[in-house]
């Protein structure tokens, strides 16, 4: 069965970032609670409180929570009303379908000046003659009643017919009260019968597949006869799953009362149920046979059972294998093994096994696994066991390793300036173009009378 803890609160107040301490409203429904507890002293603050669909028998500890304005216990084993009077601010309470058969307790709830909406639908006192009369009654603060609202004419009428209602729900009380005594002793004649049962059984029947035993079957030879035994053995479990499906049949079809008991009863069966589910899963999960790491021969071999991508690199300039294995960024590193061999490596992650050999000899003592923070990829360093690393030059060595730069010098008695006739070329004689001006040298005019032949200039070009 269930019960309130600590981390059962911090993980249903995710929304409040799992602070307690300041918590408003939390919800624990469908957890299996038979206790209200802890809440009154953790969570103080509280202000709406989801306790319905659980195994809840009594209202408790919620007095000294004094914000509290909404709780929710629907679908529980209440019988009484009670203990509510510390929750000042309440203003809706929720009982639906559940045992409360003792109307009169609802006399407790006049302390709650703030309650406004009251839920009894579905319990026996609902079905009282005068219940919704005296409710109406004896909670004037009242304003809704099992989602119906409370008129004015409705609550003179119920107060007018006070005394009268208020005898007939003593009687019926008394009776209702008188028949639960006799239902909760039923349950516990019921209850010791199903413990000394099995051990009569033991003694007086045979076992629980239908054979009788004694020591001589104990001392049999198993050598013999193997396939005889394992058709028996399958007959057997056979057999044991149609007896459980018989009793599953029988116990559904039983007819039973609807009370506290049976309620509780029905869900013990299913726990019991479940947990044989379970038991026989993981007899299931033992039996599968581990996966061949090492052959027989002493062989290594290659296994990618949690079918994760790798990548195996040769750093050949730092003399070393690494391994990069795409597990989950978000898995616990809790969950993640790592075991380096000189031959090969296995990763255990979720306890299956990633195993690969390495083409070289690697030192385990000196290898390194880390987490990458961006993809959450195992890397995992392994320095070879042979080689040497090969240094990466440095700007230093460069510079030092480099030989110097030879420069040409030039005799400074061979320079001289150039000659500046022959800078300019001279025009080619061919005719350019599709018209031939001129051929040759310009002539010279001999015969002006202005013309002086001067050798010191030279002719033009």
């Amino acid at each position: 069965m269930g019960t309130v803890t600590e981390d059962l609160i911090r993980r249903r107040a995710e929304h409040n970032n799992c602070e307690i301490f300041s918590l408003e409203e939390i919800s624990l429904h469908q957890q299996d609670l038979e206790r209200i507890e802890h809440i009154d002293k953790w969570c103080k603050e509280l202000k709406i409180l989801y306790l319905q669909n659980n195994l809840i028998p009594k209202i408790e500890n919620v007095s000294k929570l004094k914000k509290l304005e909404y709780l929710n216990l629907a679908l529980n084993n209440i019988e009484k009303i009670e203990n509510v009077q510390g929750c000042e601010s309440l203003q809706k309470l929720d009982l639906t379908v559940n045992f409360v058969g003792e109307l009169s307790s609802v006399k407790s709830l006049q302390h709650n000046i703030c309650l406004q909406e009251l839920f009894l639908v579905g319990n026996p006192c609902a079905q009282f003659n005068g219940y919704r009369q005296y409710v109406v009654a004896m909670l004037p603060q009242l304003k809704w009643l099992d989602g119906k609202e409370i008129e004015r004419s409705e609550r003179i009428q119920a107060m007018q017919d006070y005394p009268q209602v208020q005898v007939q729900i003593k009687e019926q009380e008394a009776d209702y009260l008188h028949k639960r005594a006799l239902e909760r002793e039923a349950a516990q004649e019921k209850r010791t019968e199903k413990k000394i049962g099995p051990r009569k059984l033991h003694k007086n029947n045979p076992g629980f597949d239908g054979r009788w035993y004694t020591d001589i079957d104990n001392t049999l030879p198993q050598s013999s006869g193997n396939k005889e035994n394992s058709s028996e053995t399958d007959r057997d479990n056979e057999a044991v799953g149609t007896d459980e499906e018989e009793k599953d049949q029988e116990f559904w079809q039983q007819p039973s009362l609807y009370t506290p008991e049976s309620r509780l009863e029905t869900h013990q069966y299913l726990e019991e149920k479940r947990k044989s589910k379970e038991g026989r899963s993981d007899e299931k999960k033992k039996e599968k046979p581990q996966r061949t790491l090492v052959t027989a021969e002493g062989r290594i071999l290659n296994v990618n059972e949690p079918k994760l991508d790798f990548s195996l690199a040769d750093d050949e300039e730092n003399n070393q294998f690494v391994l990069d294995l795409a597990i989950h960024r978000h898995l616990d590193i809790s969950l993640v093994d790592v075991d380096i061999q000189p031959n090969y490596i296995k990763v255990l992650v979720k306890k299956k096994p990633f195993q690969i050999v390495l083409p070289a000899e690697v030192k385990p003592d000196s290898s390194t696994a880390k987490r990458s923070q961006t993809t959450g990829h195992l890397v995992v360093a392994m320095p070879k066991a042979t080689g040497q690393i090969q240094a990466k030059p440095s700007c230093n060595n460069l510079q030092k390793s480099t030989k110097p730069v030879e420069k040409l010098e030039v005799d400074p008695k061979a320079y001289s300036f150039p000659d500046l006739a022959n800078i300019v070329k001279e025009r080619s004689s061919a005719p350019q173009g599709p018209l031939q001006l001129q051929t040759g040298m310009p002539k010279v005019i001999e015969n002006n009378e202005y013309f002086i032949d001067d050798p010191d200039v030279p002719p033009l070009i």
